[in-house]
């Protein structure tokens, strides 16, 4: 199981959110790429990004920031964030990104990301709030329920899903493991957990279920609640 820290980008700094709010954004480096050397120095394979102020405009927004921290590390990087179109994933991609993060677009336009996970390494993010798709930043919740979401990409060729439990998310109160087993269990892609990582007990709950494929740690990690170094 790969263990992701994560960082959010927002207004070219790193941040964590609590349950998606932008407001309260709690920043902890004005230079995200150090934060990406430290993860690589712990162990680190893979960090999970998002251009938090892209997911709400629909564009890159944090462009300058990423290509910082490509030039100045050696991890792959995954990274989400308002990737809505070809020419987005391409830019990113051209840059060094290992792979992309399709979220929203893949409630409004789930064949456009199969035809872009036929081309490309991609990614499909699944934001639930209450077992509901949360998209545009988690600023809209849709009819659709996570799971039917997930099951239209089981043989789209995706890498993974990331299924975030949003009511969870940055409140270090815990993973939902039933979410993502069912996630995991109805779609057949590998799945990654994201959303409420409190301590490494969670991540060992995570892992004894022996069908979740990778967790993404951020606020547990920035908040001294997991020694990454161990977990790694």
């Amino acid at each position: 199981m790969t263990v992701f820290p994560a960082i959010d980008l927002k207004d070219g700094k790193a941040v964590r959110l609590t349950k998606g709010l932008m407001d309260s954004a709690k920043i902890y480096s004005d230079e995200p790429y150090k934060l990406v050397k430290t993860f690589e120095e712990l162990g680190a394979s893979w960090v999970h990004l998002v251009d938090l102020n892209g997911a709400f405009a629909g564009e890159p927004k944090n462009l300058e920031q990423i290509k910082l921290i490509r030039e100045n590390t050696n991890v792959k990087l995954q990274l989400g964030g308002g990737i809505r179109d070809e020419e987005t994933i391409k830019k990113y991609l051209d840059i060094g990104i290992d792979r992309v993060i399709l979220g929203s677009i893949a409630l409004r336009d789930p064949e456009f990301v199969k035809e872009m996970a036929s081309k490309y390494r991609v990614v499909v993010g699944i934001d639930a709030i209450d077992g509901f798709v949360a998209v545009e930043g988690w600023g809209e919740v849709s009819e659709m329920k996570a799971v039917d979401l997930a099951k239209k990409f089981a043989d789209a060729g995706v890498e993974a899903i990331i299924c975030t439990d949003v009511g969870q998310d940055g409140t270090l109160a815990g993973v939902n493991v039933n979410f993502t087993l069912e996630m995991a269990k109805e779609s057949g892609i590998p799945t990654i957990a994201s959303g409420g990582v409190k301590d490494e007990d969670d991540i060992i709950k995570l892992k004894e279920t022996k069908k979740i494929d990778g967790v993404i740690v951020g606020k547990a990690y920035y908040e001294g609640k997991i020694d990454l170094k161990n977990v790694l």
